[in-house]
Formats: C-alpha cells, sequence, structure tokens
C-alpha cells in the first residue's frame, strides 16, 4: 500500500496550493488515455519513448493520447537519442529547464534524465512523476547502476518503475520491480539494452491501470541499499598488483571502447583494447621458470595469438590492441617498444618491461558526454 508519509505529504501540498486555483494542474484523468510528459537523454531514454509512442497510436483503448519529451541542450553534432527521436516522430520538445505547462499532464515519466526534478514541479501532475531505474532498489541507488552492475559482478540485476520524491535521488516508493538473470560476459551496453527493453515494458504495464499502482506502492527496504556513483577516469586505471583476471575483465566490459582502461608504459599512459581472458598458460611465458618471477605488470608477447600478456594479481589478462600516440596491434607494439628486452643479448633488466599502475586524481567524469547510459536520474 501506499505508504501514509507520501500521502500526508501530498495531502498537505494539497492544501497549501489550494488558495491559488491559478497554479492548480488540470484534474486528472480517471483512465487512461493519459497525457504525459516524458523525461529523459539518452539511448536508454528512447525505448521508453519508443514505448509510449507507440501507446499513442491511434486504436480502441488508447494508453496514451498525449506525448510531449524534456530534454536537455546538448553540444554533440548528432545531438542526443531522445531529441532525435521526439524530432522524427514530430513530438513537441522542451529544453530543461523549460518544461512547458505542466499543469496539462496527468504524469511525468523520467528515463535516464539527469536531474532532480523540484517539488513544485512534480506536485503539478496529478498522478506525480514516475521513474525507470535499471536496478532493483535500492540496490545501486545512483546515476550509474547498470556500470557497477557489471563492475560489482552482479549475477541478478532488475528494473524499478517508482514515484519520485522531491530533493533525493532513487528514494520513492516501488511501484514495480522486475529481476534480470545477467548473462555471463555481459557488457554495460547489453545489459543497458536489455533493461531498457524491459523498463519500457514495466512502465506500459504500470500506465494500464495507474490509479491500482499507485495505490500499491510499498516503500524501498533499508536493508541492501549501495550507492552507484558517477564514472571517473580513475576508475578505468588498472592497479595489477591489486586486481586479479576477472575483475580486469569486468572492468573491460563495464567501460568497453568509451573509457579504455588505462595504464603506464615507461612513464607514458597506454590504452589497453580488446581485453581478453587468458585461460591456459601460453608458450610465450613458459620460458620462466615459475610463474613468480613475472612481477605485477610483466608483459610477454604470444606470437600463436598475436596478443599481449600481461601479468596481474593470481594470473594474466591478453590485449589484442593498445594506443600508445596512436592505436598499435600487439604485434606492432612488441616490435615497436619490447623487442630490445628479448633480444638475444640485451642488457636491459626483463624486470623493466611491465606495465605501472597509473595513479589519477578522482575527478568525476561524466559519462554522458561519452554516449553511454549511466543512470535514469531525475
Amino acid at each position: 500500500m501506499r505508504s501514509p508519509g507520501w500521502q500526508v505529504w501530498r495531502a498537505g501540498w494539497k492544501r497549501v496550493r489550494g488558495a491559488s486555483s491559478s497554479s492548480s494542474p488540470a484534474p486528472g484523468r480517471a483512465q487512461p488515455p493519459w497525457r504525459v510528459l516524458f523525461f529523459g537523454t539518452d539511448r536508454f531514454s528512447v525505448e521508453t519513448l519508443r514505448a509510449l509512442q507507440a501507446a499513442r497510436e491511434p486504436r480502441p483503448n488508447a494508453l496514451v493520447d498525449r506525448l510531449e519529451v524534456v530534454t536537455v541542450p546538448s553540444q554533440q553534432p548528432k545531438g542526443l537519442p531522445v531529441k532525435n527521436y521526439a524530432e522524427q516522430f514530430q513530438l513537441p520538445v522542451h529544453f530543461w529547464p523549460d518544461v512547458g505547462s505542466c499543469e496539462d499532464f496527468d504524469v511525468g515519466v523520467v528515463a535516464s534524465f539527469g536531474h532532480l526534478l523540484r517539488e513544485d514541479l512534480i506536485l503539478k501532475f496529478p498522478y506525480g512523476v514516475l521513474n525507470i531505474h535499471p536496478s532493483p532498489l535500492p540496490r545501486w541507488r545512483g546515476p550509474a547502476p547498470i556500470i557497477h552492475t557489471v563492475l560489482n559482478g552482479d549475477t541478478v540485476t532488475g528494473v524499478t518503475v517508482m514515484q519520485i520524491r522531491p530533493k533525493r535521488f532513487d528514494v520513492g516508493p516501488i511501484i514495480k520491480q522486475e529481476t534480470f538473470p545477467v548473462p555471463p560476459k555481459c557488457t554495460s551496453k547489453e545489459l543497458e539494452s536489455a533493461l531498457s527493453k524491459l523498463g519500457a515494458d514495466m512502465l506500459i504495464a504500470v500506465l494500464q491501470n495507474l490509479p491500482r499502482s499507485l495505490r500499491n506502492t510499498r516503500e524501498q527496504p533499508k536493508e541492501g541499499a549501495t550507492s552507484a556513483p558517477k564514472v571517473t577516469a580513475a576508475m578505468s586505471c588498472i592497479q595489477w598488483e591489486e586486481q586479479t583476471p576477472e575483475q580486469i575483465l569486468r572492468m573491460y566490459c563495464a567501460f568497453e571502447t568509451w573509457l579504455p582502461l588505462r595504464t603506464l608504459w615507461m612513464g607514458t599512459v597506454v590504452k589497453l583494447l580488446d581485453v581478453t581472458e587468458v585461460e591456459t598458460s601460453p608458450d610465450a611465458i613458459d620460458r620462466l621458470r615459475t610463474e613468480n618471477e613475472a612481477l605485477p605488470g610483466s608483459v610477454f608477447y604470444d606470437k600463436k595469438s598475436k596478443r599481449l600478456l600481461i601479468r596481474c594479481k593470481e594470473g594474466w589478462v591478453g590485449a589484442k590492441t593498445v594506443v600508445l600516440r596512436k592505436k598499435l596491434t600487439a604485434t606492432e607494439f612488441y616490435n615497436g617498444y619490447m623487442h630490445q628486452w628479448f633480444q638475444q643479448d640485451s642488457k636491459m633488466p626483463l624486470s623493466q618491461c611491465r606495465f605501472q599502475t597509473l595513479r589519477l586524481a578522482k575527478t568525476k567524469k561524466s559519462s554522458k558526454s561519452q554516449g553511454l547510459h549511466t543512470s535514469d536520474k531525475t
């Protein structure tokens, strides 16, 4: 059932607002079709907007009859996905903080918007504002739930449709929640695609009987809450002495090519692309008397697989491509930077032929500027 606190908060606000009829919203409809104002920005958002657009197609028992969009201004040449989709279907678009005439809508819907909605704005909607969040709240509250799901190695995640409360992100009552098994070696992009479709379907189910759905909300449990903060460039730096192959491969799956894994080679930053699992001890490192002689970060070239093999905590990872001033294959990196260590009479100590951990300040890096959904922040 809906929490008493939410009912008191909303009822109290209505009493305060009652003295000024000019600021009151239009009366909410008791049943579909709904008038929906959508807030969103990225690929994750588009799937929900697509479902709402399909729901307003002319037919008996239409679910939506009015749909407008609020997004954010962007300097990207191609424009944000939500803006492009809205223009394709000739939907009215507003740019935050302009939201148009909210009083003319029944309900707001948020998916990966990135801004906190004000209390007075939320209460202009007779049915409030719904949020599609790609995690089983209260786990992974914050702007990057999908990335943290992959980084942490979660085997089960989910989607939550919740009511937005003012002043804080991701703490509102749960309207609908479903779990989703995370496939092995799943990337953030793949998981985002699956969860965006699940979230869109869940929203449509909620809208089909919105009043009843809102009467049956439940508060989020206090136990199990975790944070999914914004991604920083420092999170992409491999710590060879401390991270296992599994952890490094999860980093690669979480960040993919939009934030390549980073390390140091002779004081120069190197980006590792096409990071792979190393299942068996390859021929390239068999000449070591024991595996322990290879220090963390030690690099060897495997001619058979044409990749670099890099020692980390409790094992090895592979890399087929690197970026050192320019993009290089593993073979090109070996010939240009490693070959001198492996010449028969080389006086260069083999212990120096290794990557070093890059230390960066933990300043926030906007994942949205890199084109990857991080959250459904309101």
